[in-house]
């Protein structure tokens, strides 16, 4: 798997409105697969801070793109659960978020999510996810 592998991806299998975030791969590693997002006034609420429905889209953007990464191909699937903790605002910076796959069988797969400032590397989002793989 390439990070060009997944930018296509990211290009063809998603909505437009997904695409709209400017998601871009910044890494892949054996378990995980990080995505930047471009920090934008468009998705900023008063005060600049990253509103958290663009932080949730991403993050679960980055988990299909890992799971993509872990079986080596796209595989359908649907989000079932995403639990997540917003820590702390995130204004003036990119985001990076970091998607990994806890555990993928059969039927489900299990993740879990970091969004962290790209300049000062603070956690400031996490979540927990599960998928129904189809």
């Amino acid at each position: 798997m390439t990070t060009d592998t997944l930018q296509q991806a990211l290009r063809e299998l998603f909505a437009p409105w997904v695409q709209a975030l400017n998601l871009s791969v910044e890494a892949i590693h054996s378990d995980s697969v990080t995505l930047r997002l471009p920090q934008s006034d468009q998705l900023s609420r008063v005060g600049g801070m990253l509103c958290g429905q663009a932080m949730m889209a991403a993050a679960d953007t980055a988990m299909v793109l890992a799971l993509i990464q872990h079986f080596g191909e796209f595989r359908p699937c649907s989000t079932v659960q995403l639990s997540s903790t917003f820590m702390k605002p995130l204004s003036g910076q990119d985001a990076l978020i970091t998607a990994r796959v806890l555990r993928a069988g059969k039927a489900m797969a299990f993740g879990e999510i970091d969004l962290a400032g790209a300049d000062d590397g603070k956690s400031v989002f996490r979540a927990s996810t599960t998928y129904a793989l189809m």
